[in-house]
């Protein structure tokens, strides 16, 4: 196992990355920090959440998530040892209603909101910096220069190191490098998509925006890499759910007839392997020459010993091969291109 380069940044980060959008909804805070000792441990330095998390929760007007990490990296003295990452875009308080419905419009990619949420997200995770300030989805009230301008302001200022997005299509994915080549303003050196293996998940990433990363040395940090758990291998065809938040979401979303077989294949390779099913979903992704670090999330120490040892195993071209065949799709003629 070795760091891996983000893109064409200069940081460098461990091959899984843990997602913190449990924190303070299904993991409280002191299983949150035990989470993160044993993450920083296993050699895990890129920390990923976002300023809404996790406001749909009872009681939680979003920040939750950095601010139980401000308050771990505070007593732990460990600034230098981790990348956090985190985003801005969503409206925030009680299941977002500071929106741009209310007086304050706490949401958005305007360069107003963005300056002041960086400031909130700095505030609440005690830092005087952010290593990576993604933009959580697209705000097309907002033309994407005031917002590369915004993010290039807050980089010239130290506020924040790089910056990257998540949830793009390849179309506003291209149209932000554009602007930022021709503008002279900071470009984006990371994607954060939703892939995985399941369908229509991988094709939905793989169709055209993993052509972009990999054309243009974007790193990929994809979350629900083990699709709300399904890949896991808790739930099974014919069986109840588990008990989960996630469990109505991952059944309504996850689990088709292609869904179960590939399932099956994971299962497969795994026991050849005398490996946890999320091990090997997790290798096949950092099998891909794009994929930085997937981005996984543990409610506690127990689920995260689980994940971690997918770092170090390699899958063979054969294993990789029969996963890409029982997860593909037919192709369209332009997806076909060489």
């Amino acid at each position: 196992m070795s760091y891996r380069r983000l893109g064409k940044s200069g940081l460098f980060v461990h091959p899984i990355a843990l997602g913190t959008m449990q924190f303070g909804w299904s993991a409280d805070e002191e299983a949150s920090y035990a989470v993160m000792d044993a993450f920083v441990e296993a050699g895990g330095n890129l920390i990923d959440t976002a300023d809404i998390y996790s406001n749909w929760t009872p009681n939680n007007p979003g920040g939750v998530s950095e601010e139980i990490i401000g308050r771990w990296v505070k007593s732990r003295g460990n600034r230098d040892r981790v990348v956090i990452a985190t985003k801005v875009r969503g409206p925030m308080g009680q299941n977002g209603s500071e929106g741009r419905n209310h007086p304050l419009q706490r949401e958005g990619l305007s360069r107003k909101w963005i300056l002041r949420a960086a400031e909130d997200s700095l505030r609440r995770l005690q830092t005087d910096h952010i290593d990576l300030y993604q933009v959580h989805w697209v705000d097309n009230q907002v033309p994407i220069e005031e917002t590369l301008s915004a993010l290039t302001d807050l980089v010239r200022r130290g506020w924040v190191r790089y910056v990257g997005c998540s949830n793009f299509s390849a179309w506003r994915l291209m149209q932000a490098l554009w602007a930022s080549d021709k503008h002279g303003l900071e470009s984006f050196v990371s994607v954060q998509p939703e892939y995985s293996l399941v369908q229509p998940t991988r094709a939905n990433f793989e169709r055209e925006i993993a052509r972009v990363c990999e054309a243009y040395g974007l790193g990929v940090i994809p979350y629900s890499p083990l699709a709300g758990g399904f890949l896991t291998g808790k739930y099974r065809r014919g069986e109840n759910l588990p008990e989960s938040v996630r469990a109505q979401g991952v059944a309504n979303s996850r689990m088709n007839e292609q869904n179960w077989a590939l399932l099956d294949k994971v299962l497969e390779v795994a026991a050849g392997r005398n490996a946890h099913p999320a091990q090997v979903a997790l290798a096949w992704l950092l099998a891909k020459p794009y994929v930085t670090a997937p981005i996984v999330g543990a409610n506690s120490v127990a689920q995260l010993r689980d994940l971690m040892p997918a770092a170090s195993l390699q899958l063979s071209s054969e294993e990789v091969a029969a996963l890409n065949e029982v997860s593909s799709w037919p192709l369209s003629r332009t997806e076909r291109e060489v």
